[in-house]
């Protein structure tokens, strides 16, 4: 579990595919300084477990579901990744209840800067519309973010200058692809409305990364 509050960006050291996974090695001094093997790291809001691990990197396997619904397709040296471990049970929620497992990704649509802030519009996919509200949470490449607007097909968030300088957010331009990941309150909520309707007999839903 997670919180969407970003402990440092990461850097890509390597991604070594293989039939139908792949292997990621990532410079991260803060987030391996007390992290043992298998715990939970959070690679731009997918969760992965440590395998391996030296004084200032780990290594994680990344699953074939993962790479076809995240942005984790194959990324290249020296790339830079939101990273956060895993939340400690007597800490505090900075943020909101991130899992770590992503619903898919959505395209930066537009930047609107302001004086001391900045306005990203992001594709909303049909299938995750109803799941984003105005003023809800949202984890946008691990990152907790709250709606500042809504569209039957978009979504915008406002960044401080904070998120801007402490996260990948900042680097990013239309075009981009970023993991999202809806609340996990509205996915339930979603979950017991279908099983409710007489046309979710028989039907079944696939499981997240």
């Amino acid at each position: 579990m997670f919180t969407g509050i970003i402990e440092e960006m990461g850097e890509v050291i390597a991604w070594e595919p293989s039939t139908d996974a792949a292997r990621i090695t990532v410079r991260a001094p803060k987030s391996v300084s007390d992290a043992g093997h298998g715990d939970s790291i959070a690679v731009s809001g997918v969760c992965l477990t440590v395998v391996d691990q030296g004084e200032d990197w780990f290594t994680a396997d990344v699953m074939a579901q993962t790479i076809a619904m995240s942005t984790l397709t194959g990324p290249r040296p020296g790339e830079r990744v939101n990273l956060e471990r895993a939340a400690p049970v007597h800490g505090r929620l900075g943020g909101h209840i991130v899992q770590g497992h992503i619903d898919g990704t959505s395209e930066l649509l537009s930047v609107t800067p302001g004086e001391a802030w900045r306005v990203l519009r992001f594709s909303l996919s049909p299938e995750l519309a109803p799941l984003v509200v105005d003023k809800g949470s949202i984890a946008v490449d691990g990152v907790s973010l709250t709606v500042s607007a809504v569209g039957d097909d978009w979504f915008e968030v406002s960044l401080i200058p904070e998120t801007l300088s402490a996260t990948t957010l900042g680097m990013r331009a239309v075009g981009d692809r970023v993991n999202i990941e809806t609340d996990i309150l509205a996915r339930h909520v979603q979950r017991m409305l279908r099983l409710q309707s007489p046309a979710s007999a028989g039907t079944t839903e696939r499981s997240e990364p």
